[in-house]
């Protein structure tokens, strides 16, 4: 037994990051480290046996059912092209803007979040599509590659966001709510990228050369409207309408937000036996590796507060006397570095036991906090030099590009999330207004 809160602490975290820092797969440094902290602070089988139960229990949560099923409605959106058709579709209504495949980067990749959840998923089909096409138009690589990498972490909280379901469930927050309190965010996040491009280009025309653009006549455009883009705003619909008017629990939206991604591929005769095996496989894949970490670490929390750790953190940090500014600039600091060599489930999965507790101290609304939470994870993604959607967007980008180029491109994107950070704290309705709209 360690005579000190601290020194559980260190075991127990650092046995989690230092596996993981060496290559163990994260579901194995949670199961390595629960083992750790059984023994030494449960008494043993008897503990263990606590601790297998725990898990098992975990993982029948009914609350982790849209996981699956959202994961399973991005596969089928990009699998059966129904991506490429929203987005062959936006480029025909856009108009001659300086700058204009940078505004089609941030409407298209709004618009993906919406019906993806997936910020890999983004980034990667965004750059794979966007990138080759700038740069044969001349854009400077910082326009070219931020814009994908900001919009790319938007899948985080525009609903329906997989890691938003996990974060209520994890923390006990409403996970309805939780989806809800992301849009306006996400929007008014979106709105910052497209003022950013704008700065950019007027200060340097040349970063995004005007070239000769044949739109096709207003009839062809509105047809893409029609016919491309509008039937998507059914799958919105499913997912976030329902919701929002208590026609359907979170789960229940997930289920009909495949069925309605599934009929219009169908409509649109791109559903075939390839798109179904392809979007199965990818699901399981994808689900699988989320549930077994959530299955290896569910029990983490339990056995970091039954060594006395968690408690007596919180009552340390409490006896700072820090503001509630100052204590969540500490939060996201540790989110920062954390997100410099994790991946952000698992940034998720260490720091919530910890951070919850502390938000419920200061006053925090948990879905305000969640929100926090949720953009503090989604601008990790891009911090150098590690950032996961670095490495995702170098490997799509043009031969001879470096992670410098790319970590520069995304500096001032991760401004833009900070600017939202700060008008969150200063103005929390703008999470809380539908929520409770929902609510009431």
């Amino acid at each position: 037994m360690f005579p000190e809160w601290y020194q559980a602490a260190a075991l127990l975290l650092g046995t989690v990051i230092g596996l993981m820092a060496i290559g163990v797969p994260v579901a194995f440094a949670f199961l390595a480290a629960n083992v750790v902290g059984v023994v030494l602070f449960m008494g043993g089988m008897a503990g263990l046996e606590q601790l297998l139960a725990n898990a098992s229990t975990s993982v029948t949560s009914f609350t982790l059912v849209p996981v699956p099923l959202f994961v399973l409605m991005g596969e089928l959106f990009f699998h059966s092209g129904l991506a490429l058709r929203v987005f062959d579709g936006l480029d025909k209504i856009i108009g001659r803007l300086p700058g204009r495949l940078s505004y089609l980067t941030v409407g298209g990749g709004t618009l993906f979040a919406t019906l993806s959840g997936s910020s890999i998923a983004n980034t990667a089909m965004l750059g794979s599509l966007m990138v080759p096409e700038m740069m044969r138009h001349g854009y400077h690589k910082r326009l070219a590659i931020g814009p994908i990498l900001g919009v790319g972490g938007l899948a985080m909280i525009i609903p329906p966001s997989t890691l938003a379901v996990l974060l209520g469930a994890i923390a006990h927050i409403d996970v309805g709510g939780l989806l809800i309190a992301g849009i306006l965010p996400g929007l008014l996040l979106a709105g910052l990228y497209v003022g950013l491009i704008w700065v950019q280009v007027r200060r340097d025309p040349t970063a995004a050369p005007a070239y000769g653009v044949v739109l096709p006549p207003w009839r062809a455009r509105l047809v893409a409207l029609v016919r491309d883009i509008m039937p998507m705003g059914l799958v919105v619909f499913s997912v976030i309408g329902l919701i929002v008017l208590g026609i359907a629990t979170p789960t229940e939206a997930s289920a009909f937000g495949v069925l309605t991604v599934a009929l219009l591929a169908g409509l649109y005769r791109s559903l075939d036996r390839r798109v179904i095996e392809a979007a199965l496989v990818g699901t399981l894949r994808v689900s699988g590796m989320i549930l077994l970490i959530i299955l290896a670490s569910s029990t983490f929390s339990q056995v970091l507060a039954f060594s006395g750790a968690s408690g007596a953190l919180v009552g340390w940090v409490g006896g700072l006397e820090l503001s509630p500014g100052a204590m969540l600039v500490l939060m996201m600091a540790v989110l920062l570095f954390l997100g410099m060599f994790m991946d952000q489930l698992s940034m998720m999965l260490i720091t919530v036991p910890v951070f919850m507790p502390l938000a419920a101290q200061i006053g925090f609304d948990p879905l305000w906090f969640g929100i926090v939470i949720l953009l503090g994870l989604e601008v990790s993604l891009a911090t150098p030099p590690f950032g996961l959607l670095l490495f995702v967007m170098l490997g799509v980008s043009p031969p001879g590009t470096t992670l410098g180029e790319v970590a520069r491109a995304a500096l001032p994107y991760i401004g833009a999330v900070f600017v939202l950070l700060g008008l969150l704290f200063l103005f929390p309705t703008l999470a809380l207004t539908l929520p409770r709209l929902m609510g009431g």
